[in-house]
């Protein structure tokens, strides 16, 4: 039977969502006295090694680009919430609170998935993992150029705008390294 978009993402935001805890149970909330420059450079680290693993198609690390990927939706999931309730000069958050922050982050990114869906007609199931690479990218070098212009645009998204698009491009990568080559039908 064919999954839907929503099914898929549903899968994979759960895969997301345990890393998540898990890695919270293991470090507490650390993240939390991260300002959102650093949380952007985290994320372009991550970005960049998967673009560079796609290049050179080996890896001396023994992680593929499925981790990284995960690791992309967690940290820009953790900038949203960095965004809204601001830098912490303590890093611990009641694991309950972090969870529900990160779990409203991420379903406020899928409903912005699902509208764009709607218009777009899934467009993004025809594209390459390398190119959702790209997008990811080049969504980081806009949020840096925000961030130096100390969050100011004058017609552009700003940075939560970028910031949830970086989650569903990461998520759509996830769902094609996940179920490659599956027939799904439309979630809406």
């Amino acid at each position: 039977m064919a999954q839907t978009t929503n099914q898929q993402f549903e899968h994979v935001i759960q895969i997301c969502r345990d890393i998540f805890e898990k890695k919270m149970n293991d470090y507490g909330t650390a993240w939390r006295i991260l300002r959102s420059a650093s949380v952007t450079d985290q994320i372009f680290i991550k970005a960049q090694r998967i673009r560079s693993l796609q290049t050179k198609g080996i890896s001396k690390v023994d992680e593929g680009v499925l981790p990284e990927f995960i690791g992309i939706v967690n940290y820009a999931a953790m900038a949203l919430v960095q965004l809204e309730m601001g830098v912490s000069e303590s890093p611990e958050m009641p694991h309950k609170q972090a969870l529900e922050q990160y779990t409203r982050q991420v379903y406020t990114a899928k409903t912005l998935m699902e509208n764009k869906n709607h218009d777009y007609d899934e467009a993004w199931r025809s594209m390459r993992i390398s190119s959702l690479t790209d997008l990811i990218l080049m969504k980081l070098y806009r949020i840096k150029q925000i961030e130096d212009n100390k969050g100011k645009t004058i017609i552009s998204e700003g940075i939560d705008a970028n910031y949830m698009d970086i989650i569903n491009y990461a998520i759509f990568a996830l769902i094609k390294l996940k179920f490659p080559e599956t027939e799904t039908t439309v979630s809406n």
